[in-house]
């Protein structure tokens, strides 16, 4: 699996385990909620920035997100 793809996987599983609707999501992380879904789709690779984002809004660690490890801290 490339980066790419475990970042898209990871980030719209964050957010169904938060429970939220990616038009909830999107607006807390400052985005459309047309380019959360291609985030969460592959279609679109986002900024650093909005990595940054994810990573407070999940609590998790950079690496967590883009899957280079298991571990959330």
């Amino acid at each position: 699996m490339t980066m790419a793809s475990e970042f898209s996987r990871t980030l719209a599983l964050l957010r169904r385990e938060r429970g939220v609707s990616q038009r909830t999501a999107a607006g807390d992380l400052g985005v459309s909620q047309a380019l959360l879904s291609h985030y969460e789709n592959g279609i679109r690779e986002p900024g650093l920035g909005f990595v940054i984002k994810v990573c407070d809004y999940y609590h998790v660690s950079a690496d967590y997100l883009l899957g280079r490890t298991l571990d959330r801290e």
